[in-house]
């Protein structure tokens, strides 16, 4: 299972109405590692000038590189998150997670990130089984 749903959030999701902020408060109690990591970039982003902030740091464990996956694989989570932080992400190589200001996507730096290549050039054997 992705996300640890409340009998609340259940109850509100058969009934029609789900609130964005109640299901961002569910993603970040049921993937905290991903959810701190996506924050931190944030507050990186925010504190300086730059189009994006990444990490480049491997996930202390399996278990946290899945919180991450399943953050970024699926569109209702990924989107919240987005929507949420005010920001684009993207991904690449199991762990390099990237927020973007809004305004930076199309530019030249996602262009970058987001390219063909730049994926190409990401790779490393340890990635290949992440």
């Amino acid at each position: 299972m992705s996300l640890d749903v409340s009998p609340e959030l259940l109850a509100d999701a058969e009934q029609g109405e789900v609130r964005e902020k109640d299901f961002v408060d569910t993603v970040r109690g049921s993937l905290p590692y991903a959810y701190q990591l996506i924050a931190g970039l944030v507050d990186e982003l925010r504190s300086g000038s730059a189009d994006f902030a990444d990490n480049h740091t491997p996930p202390p464990s399996e278990k946290d590189r899945g919180q991450l996956l399943r953050a970024l694989s699926s569109d209702a989570i990924r989107g919240s998150l987005e929507r949420h932080f005010g920001v684009t992400l993207a991904f690449m190589n199991c762990h390099r997670v990237a927020v973007f200001r809004p305004e930076a996507v199309g530019g030249r730096a996602h262009v970058r990130f987001t390219s063909l290549r730049s994926q190409i050039l990401n790779q490393s054997p340890e990635f290949r089984d992440c």
